[in-house]
């Protein structure tokens, strides 16, 4: 399990010619009690792994969709040892699953703390947008002591040397930041993705997964056959705050990571297996 895990995940989509597909949602959205069973229709529907949000009421990457899900959840009772509880949950699924969180709830209980209580359990890794490179080390080493990986950021304007520094830390992956801004569905995608893998396949082979702006089936593909996963938040938790009931929300959120599977596995890799 742990950083292992989430590896094997790349590998496994790659032998079947596609890009993993790691969705996003707010832990403890539209309730806690409701949330587990959103991960387990999602998982059903072929995602490969999940990024799981912890609720935060300053969420600096997040767009006002993901916003309001954080204060949805927050709403209805997602406190930080509660989301802990549901992510374990999740973990409890065999699939990878990684936190995705802010510095602050990471520094207020103690970085060794939080790693320690992650990998308690069951979680493979921790992804902290907030936490640049250059700050990151002592995070790096506590995740490295409870097994964890750790996701650092590349984005279009990140420099070589920038890229050299995220790549000498050894990320479990590289989360590059396909379109500039905050997190939310774009009618349509820039073209970032090419010049972005270039310059991190130029240093590391370390997998790259595409994120930001990501939501529709056709940029999905368009990402997959560059990156080797994708990740899709904004789309899957407006769904849940649009739906009326809680069987509405799993049948919309299955239905959605239904159909980015299936446009992933038709997207064509080369016959060497790279992208």
């Amino acid at each position: 399990m742990g950083r292992d895990a989430i590896r094997a995940m790349f590998t496994d989509a790659k032998a079947e010619g596609r890009a993993a597909f790691l969705p996003f949602m707010t832990a403890g959205l539209p309730s806690p009690a409701v949330s587990p069973s959103l991960f387990t229709a999602m998982a059903d529907a072929g995602a490969d792994g999940f990024e799981v949000g912890i609720p935060y009421t300053d969420p600096l990457m997040d767009g006002p969709v993901i916003q309001k899900g954080s204060d949805t959840a927050i709403a209805a009772g997602a406190t930080l040892d509660v989301s802990l509880g549901i992510l374990g949950t999740v973990a409890g699924s065999g699939r990878p699953t990684l936190a995705m969180t802010y510095v602050n709830p990471v520094f207020r209980r103690g970085i060794d703390r939080f790693c320690e209580d992650l990998a308690n359990i069951g979680a493979d890794g921790i992804i902290v947008p907030d936490l640049p490179v250059d700050e990151s080390l002592p995070l790096r080493r506590a995740a490295e002591r409870y097994g964890l990986g750790v996701v650092l950021f590349v984005a279009p304007t990140s420099h070589p040397a920038r890229i050299a520094a995220v790549a000498e830390a050894d990320p479990v992956f590289i989360y590059a930041v396909a379109e500039m801004g905050v997190t939310g569905e774009r009618a349509s995608s820039g073209n970032h993705m090419e010049a972005i893998a270039e310059r991190v396949r130029a240093v590391t082979d370390a997998p790259i997964v595409a994120g930001v702006g990501i939501s529709t089936a056709e940029q999905v593909a368009a990402a997959g056959k560059i990156a080797d996963g994708v990740i899709v938040g904004s789309a899957l938790v407006r769904r849940v705050l649009d739906a009326p009931t809680p069987d509405e929300a799993r049948t919309s959120v299955a239905s959605y990571v239904d159909e980015i599977s299936l446009a992933l596995r038709r997207c064509p890799v080369s016959s060497d297996g790279s992208r």
